[in-house]
This record gives C-alpha cells, structure tokens and sequence, in this order.
C-alpha cells in the first residue's frame, strides 16, 4: 500500500481522512525522500548524458548555468544549520539579537535623553529671559512715571518716551514663541517615533516567544517518540516471534485454514442454507471484489479475523466499512471502544477507535506478512489478534493514550463479514 502510494506520489482524499497526524508527518517524509531519490537518478542520468562526447552542440547567447559546490568526498556540499560544532544553537542567536536590540535600545533612549535635557535647559533659560523682560516691563513706566513727576515738580515739563526698545522686544518674543512651536512640534515627533519603534520591537518579541515555544513543543514530541520506540523495541527483543540474529531472517509459516464459521440460527426457525435465504443485496463493485478475493486468498491463511486461540470470528472484527458506518457503530458505546474493519479504499484494514474528543482511524499494514500501523519503524505483529492483545496494554500513540478496552461488536442478526468467508 505504502510502495503504491510513494509510485503514484498521490494519496486519495478519503484514505488521507482516516490518517492521524503522526501518520500524516510520516507519510510527507516518505513522500519527500522519494521525490529527492527521483531528482538524484534523474541528475545521474543527465551527467552521464553530458558526459557522452556530443558533436556539434549549439551554444545559447547569455546561456546561464547553475554549478554545484562540491565538498571533499565529490559530493553536492550542504550545510545544515545547527549541526557544525562551530555553529551556534537557535537559543543562543536569539539571545544574542535580543541582547543587540537592548543595546541598541539604550543607545537611543541616552541620546534621547540627551537631547531633552538639552531642549529642557534651552527652554528654561528662554523661560528666564521671558521673566526678565516681563519684570523690566513692569519697572520701565514706573521709572517713567516717577521722572516724569520729578520733572514737573522741578518746572521742566514731561519728555518724550522713545519706543524702540519696545518694538525690540515685541520681536523677541514673536521669535521665542516660534521657536517654542517648532520645539513642541519635534519633541511630539520623536514621541511617536518612540511609541511606533517600542510596538513593533514588542511585536517581534511576541513572535519570538511564540516561535521558542513551538520549538520546544516540537522537541519534546521528538523526545516522546524516541523514548516510546526505545521502549517499544526492548518490549519486542523480549517477546516471543522475533528473529534469531544469528538464524537470519526465516519466512513466517502459514498456519493451517481455519473452518468456515458457523452461524446460528434464530429460535423457532428451521436451519436453512446460506444460499436459499434470500438475501438482498447490492451490486458490488470490481473494488470490492477485488478486496474480498484478497481477503480469502492472503488473509484467511493467516487467521484474520479470528480469535488468537479459538476458531471463532474475534467480537471486534467487521467486514467492509465505511468510514460513517463505523463512526455510527462507535457512537453507541464508550471511550476506549474499538473494532477493526477491512478497509473499501485500500488492501488492508483500518482501526477505527473512540476517545472522548471523538472517533480516530488508523491504518494497519499487512503487506509484509505481518500486521503493523502504518507509519515508520512500527513493531510487527504476527496476526491481527496479537496486535489487539498488545495494545491493551501499550497504548498506541503517546500523546493520545489509546488502550483497546471495549470491542465493538455487531449489532445487525446478519454479520457484515458474511460475504469475506462464504
């Protein structure tokens, strides 16, 4: 199933539904290591035919050409960020920006308060002189006033007052208050500028924190999954069916075909062939067939469907689901129900299971001679059964915790893997 998907490099939309999101991120670095093998055997091939002597090759004016960096073992050189011992880890450049934003941050708030110091001392001392001219104002007519009286009372007569001392400082002071606007105007400016460069540098930060946070959540996922299938492994080194090492690998053997089941008859009712019952059913598809002759040819050699040790059809199996079927089914019982379905998409079975944010599907592999979920380095089970009995135990994914606690059984009088064992 996997080999066909990675040949066709498409994946229908319905299989891709039933797909969790571990499977989803396996399934895209399979995708992508197959589309890289294709692009390296597609360059080979085209460095071998350029390497073939050519006779006469016409050369293109302005012809650009793209010339890879090769490194020491003649090969496309690559660098990875993070993986040199010279390079710096993600936690570490970040820090060091922020620390030169803070830097920076300083230098400009000094210079900012550099420079209103400056215009607070320039407008203080115009301030002062504004005092000044307003005190000499108050004291010039009362100068004025007491000459004049001393003048008279000696016989001389009043005298003209000059004004050009006081257009002088009507002048000045049109000037200062000009030059006070134009002040208040800059100083509003370099606020603005402020408030405009502290929210985008909280903007980045906000960003930073949250691309910190995702990396975290990303590398303790890695973690979680490394640890489970360490444990996962040890856990089937330990168990029985595995290969001796120094054996090699040995063929699985078929055990022998199981009898047809028999089904029971309800009460009161004579017992009458399968063929004679009248049953109505649809048109099946060339799909259809096609996955119900697999079943019987490759699957019932290995006791699918079957308890592990038992000749009876296990509770938990159904035959040809749909996804909405199966959901419908599940919608009656509890969190930790389950059943395993043969798949109407694809040659192979699907696990469909109920957890209380709702129903998920898994994909299970037999392609191998062995039943496995669908993903990369997944323990291999011998029969459907056994991969039941261990994830009773063994959850199957880590963040999900799924436990197989409750088959699923039938609930119509006729099974729906009637037509997979006739």
């Amino acid at each position: 199933m996997l080999r066909q998907i990675l040949s066709d490099m498409f994946i229908d939309p319905d299989l891709l539904a039933e797909l969790s999101e571990e499977q989803k991120q396996i399934l895209f670095y399979k995708m992508r290591e197959e589309q890289i093998r294709r692009w390296k055997e597609r360059e080979a091939a085209m460095e071998r035919k350029e390497s073939l002597p050519v006779k006469s090759r016409p050369k293109k004016e302005n012809g650009k050409s793209v010339h890879w960096k090769l490194g020491a073992d003649k090969q496309v050189w690559v660098w990875v960020m993070g993986e040199h011992h010279l390079d710096k880890p993600y936690d570490v450049l970040c820090d060091e920006i922020l620390a030169e934003r803070e830097h920076l941050r300083a230098v400009k708030d000094s210079e900012l308060r550099k420079t209103q110091s400056l215009e607070l001392a320039n407008s203080l001392k115009i301030k002062s002189q504004n005092c000044d001219l307003q005190a000499l104002k108050k004291t010039e007519p009362q100068n004025v006033t007491r000459k004049a009286a001393s003048e008279e009372a000696s016989g001389q007569g009043p005298r003209a007052i000059p004004t050009r001392k006081d257009d002088k400082a009507q002048t000045k002071e049109l000037i200062k208050e000009k030059d006070h606007e134009e002040m208040k105007q800059t100083e509003d400016e370099k606020t603005k500028q402020i408030y405009k460069s502290w929210k985008e540098d909280s903007e980045w930060q906000a960003s930073l924190r949250k691309s910190k946070a995702a990396d975290e959540k990303r590398r303790s996922l890695a973690k979680q999954a490394r640890e489970d299938y360490k444990r996962l492994s040890q856990r089937g080194r330990s168990g029985d069916g595995l290969q001796n090492p120094l054996t090699g690998p040995q063929k699985p053997r078929r055990p022998p075909l199981p009898p047809k089941p028999q089904f029971l008859q309800p009460l009161g009712i004579p017992p009458k062939s399968l063929g004679n019952q009248g049953v109505i059913r649809t048109e099946t598809s060339s799909a259809q067939m096609d996955t119900i002759r697999w079943f019987k040819e490759e699957q019932l050699p290995f006791r699918a469907g079957y308890q592990k040790n038992s000749d009876t059809i296990a509770p938990w199996f159904h035959g040809i689901l749909t996804l909405k079927k199966a959901n419908e089914l599940l919608s009656t019982g509890v969190p930790g129900s389950f059943l395993i379905r043969v798949s109407e998409k694809i040659k192979g079975y699907a696990l469909s299971y109920l957890s209380e944010e709702g129903c998920k599907h898994f994909l299970i592999d037999a392609s191998a001679n062995s039943y496995s979920f669908l993903g990369v380095d997944q323990l291999q089970h011998a029969t459907l059964a056994d991969l039941v009995e261990y994830h009773k135990e063994e959850p199957i994914t880590s963040l999900g915790k799924e436990l197989l606690l409750y088959p699923c059984g039938q609930q119509d009088k006729l099974p729906d893997y009637l037509e997979l064992f006739q």
